[in-house]
């Protein structure tokens, strides 16, 4: 019965996370592929180190086992330099073709140069990035997810907007604009 007891409270736990969770581990491994397997190995690192959990957010917790599992993954099947593959915004925006095509190709063509944008940023800055503008993660919640301090989330944050502020604007051949 406790068995079950476990199980039912690790479901709750973890199932309201999982498209977070698949979305953290995404940008950071760079493809779908590989997001699903770090996905499913975090999941077993979560299954089994939930009986030692003790409460508090277990959005972090789990993003924090995505986190570490994502870096682990990629230490262990990537190269340093290895090349990142395009991630098909189209397929996760959720939006339907309510407005006229013009217009979806506006926003289609911002997408893809932010996405490709993102993408070019340090990791330590994307995921920064991607836990505070994509998943509405406050300060804290990022620190303790990333295991830092809230004032590197917040440095981190500051360098890794002006990055993409410097990298869209070079994109679109503009001068670059403090006001981001």
């Amino acid at each position: 019965m406790e068995d079950e007891h476990l199980r039912l409270s690790l479901e709750q736990a973890i199932l309201p996370h999982l498209d977070s969770a698949y979305s953290l581990a995404r940008w950071l491994t760079a493809t779908e592929q590989d997001a699903e397997d770090v996905l499913q190995e975090a999941c077993l690192r979560a299954t089994k180190y939930f009986p030692g959990y003790r409460g508090g957010s277990t959005r972090a917790w789990l993003l924090s086992i995505v986190r570490r599992t994502s870096y682990t993954w990629l230490a262990k099947n990537r190269e340093p330099e290895a090349t990142m593959t395009a991630f098909d915004e189209e397929l996760h925006s959720g939006e339907g073709d309510e407005n006229d095509p013009q217009t979806l190709l506006v926003r289609q063509a911002d997408r893809e140069m932010l996405r490709q944008a993102l993408e070019e940023l340090p990791v330590e800055f994307r995921e920064v990035i991607v836990l505070r503008e994509l998943e509405q993660m406050s300060y804290k919640e990022i620190a303790a997810v990333a295991e830092i301090p809230v004032g590197t989330v917040m440095s981190r944050l500051a360098r890794g907007r002006r990055q993409l502020q410097q990298c869209l604007t070079a994109r679109l051949g503009e001068e670059p604009n403090d006001g981001l």
